[in-house]
């Protein structure tokens, strides 16, 4: 029985040249992992008969207000009802107008230095999605700052950025508490909550996964990456919250 997991790649301000690699990268490695993707950038995919056909919900590299009202409301009743999240690069930068969003994803996009070589940590090595990674993983990709501190929702953090690594940190004074100690030292890269906390009071939560990485056209190419993001991917699905692993499954993959 393959997972089945709507990728949703719209944007209503910048556009991430990467986003069509990305597409291709998640196509050609989907079938060896048993997932079904179905990617779409019509926001009218978003109500409650159409997602609950998904065992999970992929933002890709999305910004701005990419959801209507009826969109939003589907989305959290899916979420409510069990359905697990990923979000993957610029999707920090969508719907900030949207509390529940916010909290799902665990932090929205503050600013990022020039793209250059930089290394990343991994705090946790455990996880599906870091533990084919090199204890310090030097790449080039965007090394975000977010508005606040991931953990303030319940998030893990996976992967934090060595600010040593590159230049360019501070464009600004910084205006938001990042928590103590800063999970990146600068800023976090990649992490994870066991249970997502867009959901309202009474649902079932399923699970989230972020990673901030995906800027770049190269990196998709990258077997390294897509280890990190399939491994997200896999994760999350495994919250056995949906259809795809669970008969009782409110939303997924019907046998």
């Amino acid at each position: 029985m393959s997972a089945r997991i709507l990728a949703y790649s719209a944007t209503a301000g910048y556009r991430h040249d990467s986003i069509e690699p990305s597409i291709e990268a998640l196509k050609a490695k989907g079938p060896s992992y048993n997932i079904e993707f179905d990617f779409t950038e019509d926001k009218s995919q978003f109500t409650d008969e159409n997602l609950q056909k998904y065992d999970a919900i992929l933002f890709l590299n999305n910004s701005g207000i990419v959801l209507d009202d009826t969109g939003k409301a589907a989305l959290q009743k899916y979420l409510n009802l069990g359905g697990n999240f990923i979000g993957v690069h610029c999707a920090a930068d969508a719907l900030r107008d949207t509390p529940f969003f916010g909290k799902q994803i665990g932090a929205y996009f503050d600013y990022h230095p020039d793209i250059q070589e930089s290394v990343v940590d991994v705090v946790d090595n455990t996880h599906p999605s870091t533990k084919m990674l090199p204890a310090q993983w030097r790449l080039l990709d965007e090394m975000y700052n977010f508005e606040s501190d991931p953990r303030a929702v319940g998030a893990k953090v996976l992967l934090t950025a060595d600010e040593t690594s590159y230049s360019g940190k501070y464009p600004q004074e910084r205006k938001f508490d990042h928590g103590t100690p800063h999970p990146c030292k600068q800023c976090s890269t990649a992490w994870y909550q066991e249970r997502g906390a867009g959901v309202e009071p009474g649902g079932i939560a399923g699970r989230s996964w972020y990673t901030s990485l995906g800027h770049c056209i190269e990196i998709w190419s990258d077997e390294l990456f897509l280890g990190h993001v399939f491994g997200g991917i896999t994760w999350a699905l495994a919250s056995k919250t949906t259809r795809a692993f669970n008969s009782s499954g409110k939303v997924g993959n019907a046998p």
